[in-house]
């Protein structure tokens, strides 16, 4: 149980590394509606944007260091910069709202809780990169949160946010809310304009990349819910705000969501270069007293770390030097109960599943992948599979159209690098050391190997 003087300590430590920028708004009642957005100073950094010339949004994003949050981490500002200035084609801006990624849980609640916060981003992006026509492209499946878009566009329109010549600015904006049919494949910028097209969702050979050639074959900007909602706060209080916070190479906050077994797991908003350690901390610590085992710290497309890096700065450059990626910051927490193998087992299956199958070594390399993995996580296989495994693994990444195939990899890897004792203990002991049965078993024979007699 935790004491009041444990919880206050907590509050205190939250208190003092938390940034609650994109989720200062969350608890309000009303935080939703364009009164409550409006009342907190709603739509003031949009009024100071369309007083600026574009060029100079572009400067000031560029300046403030903001990296892309959807998971790839690119420099928003410079992304923006490759949009042609002679186009004679219009210039589309794209949010890609289609959150898939196993752990991945930030976009959807800022969505419910201050759509308009993302609506003022679209149209100040939108405003920065000579855009007149921005798609919201949301997960199909989230229908509460496409209706809570639809009535903040609804309403951006009637208070003339949206529309002809927005606050007597002379600039048109048109906003979408668009309903995608919930492939995972579709949250990859080029499959999910293949979907805004009408087409199946599968992604594009790059170059030509979308900034040049996107929608409709015409200049694009896609970005994630987060990356834009991130916009206002920089217009509004400037790019040396901005990079007070986080690390040098990635500066700003960030919103990490904390899944798994942890006591309170939820959404922190933090500075870039927090630790997992400092996290945990704040949602109460590992559940049930137990230890950490492993964790991914961008969902299940980046590699697992294990409680050794616990301590690391989570920021685009430690993670890259770890060996993973920073992602999402969908940091799924696993204690000492919890198989790898079965776990990795599922992670896998959902990546065949979601393979979109017009590349070859994804759409093949996955199915056999599964069939492995379950012989190992079932005990019936051999050392010699994990070699074929990895042979596999080899063969996929790098070699598919898009990241997918890159993504679903990576537990792999890691998991075999990290824990190759464990699947090997599963076929030496027949099935998986984790199951009640399995593990009275094994604690037996580690008894009768250490000379102790068995109750």
């Amino acid at each position: 149980m935790t004491t009041a003087s444990e919880a206050s300590s907590t509050q205190e430590h939250a208190s003092a590394t938390l940034t609650p920028v994109l989720t200062a708004r969350w608890d309000q009642e009303d935080s939703f509606t364009l009164r409550g957005y409006e009342r907190d100073g709603g739509y003031r950094a949009l009024r100071q944007a369309l007083q600026r010339s574009p060029e100079s949004i572009v400067e000031a994003v560029k300046d403030s260091g903001l990296r892309g949050r959807g998971g790839a981490g690119f420099p928003a500002g410079m992304k923006w910069s490759f949009v042609p200035k002679d186009s004679p084609k219009p210039t589309y801006l794209v949010v890609n709202a289609d959150e898939s990624e196993p752990g991945t849980c930030k976009d959807i609640p800022l969505m419910m809780a201050d759509p308009h916060l993302l609506v003022e981003g679209t149209i100040i992006s939108a405003y920065a990169i000579g855009s007149n026509f921005a798609f919201i492209y949301v997960r199909g499946e989230v229908l509460h949160v496409v209706r809570r878009l639809q009535q903040a566009v609804t309403e951006a329109y009637e208070a003339g946010y949206l529309g002809r010549d927005i606050l007597g600015s002379g600039y048109d904006i048109d906003v979408v809310v668009h309903v995608g049919a919930g492939a995972y494949i579709c949250g990859e910028e080029t499959a999910l304009l293949d979907s805004l097209e009408g087409r199946r969702g599968q992604p594009r050979l790059k170059p030509p990349f979308p900034a040049v050639a996107g929608l409709y074959a015409s200049p694009t900007i896609v970005n994630n819910v987060e990356t834009i909602a991130s916009v206002p706060s920089i217009v509004a209080n400037g790019s040396s705000w901005f990079r007070l916070m986080g690390s040098e190479k990635s500066p700003g906050y960030g919103i990490f969501s904390l899944s798994g077994h942890v006591s309170r797991p939820g959404q922190y908003e933090a500075p870039l270069g927090i630790t997992l350690n400092e996290l945990i901390d704040m949602a109460g610590g590992i559940r049930g007293g137990r230890e950490l085992k492993f964790w991914t710290p961008g969902g299940s497309s980046t590699p697992m770390l294990t409680a050794a890096h616990a301590d690391l700065p989570l920021d685009f450059e430690e993670m890259v030097s770890a060996g993973t990626m920073l992602g999402t910051r969908a940091l799924q927490i696993f204690d000492d109960s919890t198989c790898v193998v079965r776990a990795t087992l599922r992670w896998t299956e959902f990546y065949k599943h979601e393979s979109c199958g017009k590349c070859t070594p994804c759409r093949e390399g996955f199915w056999w992948l599964v069939q492995i993995l379950e012989r190992l996580e079932k005990g019936e296989g051999t050392e010699a599979d994990l070699d074929k495994t990895l042979d596999l693994t080899d063969n996929i990444a790098g070699r598919s159209f898009c990241a997918l195939a890159d993504g679903g990899v990576g537990p792999i890897d890691s998991s075999i690098q990290y824990f190759r004792d464990e699947y090997i203990a599963h076929f030496e002991h027949g099935g998986c050391p984790f199951d009640p049965a399995a593990s009275a078993l094994f604690a037996v024979e580690r008894q009768e190997e250490a000379g102790v007699n068995a109750p």
